[in-house]
């Protein structure tokens, strides 16, 4: 399939904590999905197309900028919105981008919009990419000098207001090789060993002993 859909990251809102990843999605696509809070897709309420005007202006190139309402209202008509103007411009270009503040792993509507898109189009969920960006505790943490865990100190991310029943995400770190795994309990496993070197391997369940210092488990929320 030649389409390809790039659901980017931008980070915390400085265009130089963009990835490189994020920069060359920018210059192979066609046009860039920007969400937007203004009804009439106007952009002076997006700090997203800020961002995107910035790094455009880096790399010297001009996109196509299509506007995405997104009242962030928590609404699933809303993403389903979103998501049905993403594929519209799919229809019209080869190489779309649809961008986040933030990181998109991390209290971010893409998964959801995704959701969506895998229902509508299975073909374009299977070719998108995902981007990881830097997110706003990482960047707070650097800039106060401040380390968000030491040792074996634990990191707990938490929502201020629920709106409901809150499930938890387990980020597992900092395994011993030789590990048995049972200790971990069950769950929602993946493994990931090695991320990015040349012998990756990412296995969508837990391995049952490692093998690799370099081994992080994540065990997902359960999500209905």
């Amino acid at each position: 399939m030649s389409k390809k859909l790039f659901m980017v990251s931008l980070g915390p809102g400085d265009v130089e904590l963009l990835t490189l990843k994020a920069l060359n999605a920018f210059k192979a696509s066609d046009a860039i999905c920007v969400p937007t809070k203004s009804e009439d897709g106007s952009f002076t309420k997006s700090i997203t197309h800020t961002i995107v005007s910035e790094a455009l202006a880096l790399l010297g190139v001009e996109k196509k900028l299509i506007p995405v309402y997104s009242p962030m209202r928590f609404n699933p008509k809303d993403w389903e919105d979103e998501a049905e103007i993403v594929l519209e411009t799919l229809k019209e270009y080869e190489k779309v981008c649809f961008v986040t503040l933030g990181d998109a792993g991390i209290y971010s509507s893409i998964y959801y919009l995704l959701d969506f898109i895998k229902a509508k189009e299975s073909g374009v969920y299977e070719n998108c990419e995902v981007i990881a960006g830097v997110t706003s505790f990482s960047a707070a943490s650097a800039v106060s000098k401040k380390a968000l865990c030491l040792g074996d100190e634990q990191l707990t991310i938490k929502p201020i207001n629920p709106r409901g029943e809150v499930q938890t995400t387990e980020i597992l770190m900092r395994p011993k090789i030789g590990m048995d795994t049972k200790v971990l309990g069950e769950g929602d496993f993946y493994t990931y060993e090695n991320m990015y070197l040349r012998d990756e391997k990412i296995t969508p369940s837990k391995i049952e002993r490692v093998r690799r210092y370099m081994t992080l488990f994540i065990n997902y929320a359960r999500r209905g």
